[in-house]
C-alpha cells in the first residue's frame, strides 16, 4: 500500500513586517530591566542568529481557522479530489482562534470543525479534530492520517498546520521578533500517482524539558492585567534540539532503509536558521558525512517562524517551484523534521 501526498496548499499572509519595524520598541530583560544595547544592535544580533529579516502577519479580519481553510481549499484543488470524500480533517495549532486585539484563545468549536464548516462539507463521516503538539503538529498530523489509512479506517485525510503567533507575543520580549502567522495543508491518501511515506518517528521529552516553551507574564512589570504570552528558554531549546533531533532523524532514516546519500532535501521546521543548520549538520555527522549544499530549503528569512505552518508551507512552495534554486523531482527522497513545545520531536522519510 502506497500512502502519499496528492495535494498541497498554503496561505501566506499579506502584511510584511521587516526588522526595521522593531527599531522603536522597548525591549526588556526577564526581570523587567532595560537591555543594555541599542535596538539597532539587538536587531542586528537577532538577524545574525535567526536569519529573519522580515515576517508575515495576518490581516485583522483573518483568523487562524480562516487561514487553515484557505490553505485547505488549495490543497483539495491541487489533489483534484471531491471534498466530500475526505474522511479526516486534522488541524494542528497551539492557541486556537485569537481575534485581533484580543487575548483569549477560542477553540470552541474546534478549528477543524470550523474548517469543515467553511469548506461546506456535508458528509458527517468526515471527522474533524485538532491536535496540540507544538511546532511538530503538522508532521504529527501526517503520521496520524497515515496510520488511519494504513489501518483501513480512512482513504483520504486533510492535514493542516495553522497559527497566528503574532497575537500571543509580548512586545517587550525580543523573542517576539521571531514569530509570524501562516497556514499549510496537505491531502494524503492511498495512491499510485505520487510518492509515499516510508518511515516515521516521534518522541516527547517531558521530564526536565516540559516547560522550555510556556505561557508567561510580560517582561514589563508595570502591566496591570494578567495577560500571558508565548515564552521560551531559548538556550535550553537550542541545546535540546541539536542533541535530540538529529538522532530522531537518523532513527527514521535507518528504519526507512534509505541511504543518506539518496536524501535530496530536508524540510525542517523554520525555527532559527543557526539551530536548523546545526541540527542538519549533526545529522550528517552521525553518518560521518558533511551536510550537502542546498539540502535544507529555508523560508525563515522572509516568513519568520509560523510554528506548525512552517514545514507544510515550505514543502508547498518548493514543490510548486516558488522558492528560488530549490526543487524536488519525482522519486526524490526527502525528510520532514520538527521540534517544539512539549518538548516534542518527529521526523518522516518521504519518497516524492
Amino acid at each position: 500500500m502506497k500512502i502519499g501526498i496528492t495535494g498541497t496548499g498554503s496561505y501566506i499572509p499579506t502584511i510584511t513586517t521587516p526588522n526595521t519595524e522593531f527599531e522603536n520598541h522597548t525591549f526588556l530583560n526577564t526581570d523587567g530591566s532595560p537591555i543594555a544595547y541599542s535596538n539597532e544592535i539587538i536587531i542586528e544580533k537577532f538577524k545574525k542568529i535567526t536569519g529573519i529579516a522580515e515576517r508575515r502577519y495576518a490581516n485583522k479580519e483573518i483568523n487562524t481557522s480562516d487561514m487553515a481553510f484557505l490553505a485547505a481549499e488549495r490543497a483539495i484543488a491541487d489533489a483534484n479530489i471531491d471534498k466530500e470524500s475526505i474522511d479526516y480533517i486534522i488541524v494542528a495549532h497551539n492557541f486556537g482562534d485569537i481575534s485581533h486585539g484580543k487575548t483569549q484563545g477560542d477553540t470552541l468549536p474546534s478549528l477543524a470543525t470550523r474548517v469543515k464548516h467553511l469548506l461546506q462539507i456535508q458528509n458527517p463521516k468526515c471527522v474533524a479534530y485538532d491536535i496540540l503538539f507544538g511546532c511538530p503538529g503538522w508532521i504529527e498530523g501526517m503520521i496520524q492520517g497515515y496510520a488511519f489509512i494504513k489501518a483501513g479506517l480512512a482513504k483520504k485525510c486533510l492535514i493542516i498546520g495553522a497559527e497566528t503567533l503574532s497575537r500571543v507575543v509580548d512586545p517587550y520580549d525580543r523573542d517576539s521578533m521571531i514569530y509570524s502567522d501562516g497556514a499549510g495543508a496537505s491531502i494524503i491518501e492511498e495512491t499510485n500517482r505520487t510518492g509515499q511515506i516510508l518511515a516515521h518517528n516521534s518522541a516527547t521529552y517531558a521530564h526536565t524539558e516540559a516547560n522550555y516553551l510556556f505561557f508567561g507574564e510580560s517582561y514589563n512589570k508595570n502591566e496591570q492585567n494578567d495577560t500571558r504570552y508565548i515564552k521560551m528558554l531559548g538556550r535550553k531549546i537550542y541545546e535540546f534540539a541539536v542533541s535530540n533531533v538529529p538522532q530522531a532523524m537518523q532513527e527514521c532514516l535507518d528504519t526507512s532503509g534509505v541511504d543518506i546519500e539518496d536524501v535530496k532535501k530536508i524540510f525542517i521546521h523554520q525555527a532559527n536558521e543557526k539551530m536548523d543548520e546545526a541540527i542538519v549538520s549533526r545529522f550528517y555527522k552521525l553518518y560521518n558525512k558533511t551536510m550537502p549544499q542546498d539540502i535544507m530549503p529555508m523560508t525563515i528569512y522572509k516568513l519568520g517562524n509560523s510554528s506548525v505552518a512552517t514545514v507544510p508551507t515550505l514543502f508547498d512552495l518548493v514543490t510548486k517551484g516558488k522558492l528560488e534554486n530549490q526543487a524536488v523531482e519525482k522519486g526524490d527522497v526527502v525528510i520532514f523534521a520538527s521540534v517544539g513545545a512539549g518538548m516534542n520531536i518527529n521526523a518522516v522519510v518521504y519518497k516524492y
